[in-house]
């Protein structure tokens, strides 16, 4: 005679609450779907930057080369709109991957609440934007590096650049006397 022990465990399976999706979703270039993550941020940032510059010189030299100062600049600034549209689908996948709406890149735009996109984790896991963004490889890291060290040159040029420029002209001065 079996009796039924009401104080064992179920014998059901049980499903995965996720859905069983695990794994990480590829990354879309030149796209508001999708996420990507803190580093690979950074990188993407600092590559398009490269590249706005990169444009940037050879529009500058071919201006200089044809002797129209005024196109180099006209193109200059027309050059800049492809890499402000590439920030913001880059800004958009990071609110993603923070499990915020895509608007929300705008506040990218005020200068002190832009930190969020960098030092803001993700949502762990899947989120409403999708899988979470791949593993970071060594390409992203480097340009992730890039980015602070070129802003911490950047400051120091800005610091010693006036103060050698005074320094030349206090040493002319005392040339002359």
């Amino acid at each position: 005679m079996s009796a039924v022990n009401p104080y064992l465990p179920p014998n059901a399976a049980v499903a995965d609450v996720s859905g069983g999706e695990t794994g990480v979703q590829p990354v879309k270039f030149f796209s508001s779907q999708g996420r990507i993550g803190r580093l690979r941020y950074l990188a993407y940032l600092t590559f398009g930057y490269f590249a706005l510059i990169a444009a940037s010189m050879a529009v500058g030299a071919l201006a200089g080369f044809l002797g129209g100062s005024n196109m180099a600049a006209v193109l200059g600034g027309l050059m800049a709109v492809p890499f402000m549209v590439y920030w913001a689908l880059v800004s958009i996948q990071r609110s993603h991957d923070m499990g915020w709406n895509g608007w929300t890149w705008l506040l990218v735009l005020i200068p002190i609440v832009g930190l969020i996109w960098i030092f803001k984790g993700g949502t762990p896991g899947r989120n409403d934007y999708g899988l979470p963004p791949p593993p970071n490889t060594t390409a992203v890291r480097i340009g992730a590096f890039l980015f602070p060290t070129i802003m911490v040159i950047g400051i120091l040029a800005a610091i010693a650049l006036p103060a050698y420029q005074s320094y030349v002209m206090r040493a002319k001065a005392a040339q002359v006397k």
